[in-house]
């Protein structure tokens, strides 16, 4: 948990709320644990916890759509209500962008540039080939730069090594 914490809390945090993407993570190590005996020892450890807090923070999606409750209208938080509703992060504005992405392009940019893994694990963990992993993520990348300002007015530089 010390060394892949961080990296599955961010990847679960690309598809949920923070409330919620904590309790994925939390989810997926429970799981994890109990499954690490049957892990063979040529596995690589971090796409393998990435899978299973993917697959958490799924189920959370999942679960949330099955149990929807129909209102007429919505009211609108105010004041501190407002500021309570979601605990503000620095770069909120960001996770909400990513969340925004068609799940493709957000699961291959939180799986690549969040988890810090290769294009060949973020195939194998979204079931494509690499190239469309590669395609999905550089897709995400171009619409965060669109529908993302930075703070002061500029284009965030997204970068990473190519692997």
């Amino acid at each position: 948990m010390t060394d892949y914490g961080q990296v599955v809390l961010r990847v679960c945090r690309a598809v949920l709320p923070l409330q919620d993407a904590e309790d994925a993570a939390a989810d997926a190590f429970l799981a994890a644990l109990e499954a690490y005996p049957r892990l063979r020892p040529d596995s690589d450890g971090k796409a393998w916890l990435v899978t299973i807090a993917h697959r958490k923070a799924v189920d959370i999606v999942r679960r949330r759509s099955r149990n929807g409750v129909p209102v007429a209208e919505l009211p609108e938080p105010s004041g501190a209500a407002a500021r309570a509703a979601e605990p503000t992060m620095p770069d909120e504005q960001l996770w909400i962008a990513v969340r925004e992405l068609p799940t493709k392009q957000r699961h291959a940019v939180a799986y690549h540039y969040v988890a810090d893994l290769a294009y060949a694990d973020v195939a194998a963990i979204m079931g494509t080939s690499e190239a469309a992993a590669r395609r999905n993520a550089a897709d995400g990348i171009r619409a965060l730069r669109r529908s993302y300002p930075a703070a002061s007015g500029s284009v965030p530089r997204f970068s990473r090594t190519r692997r």
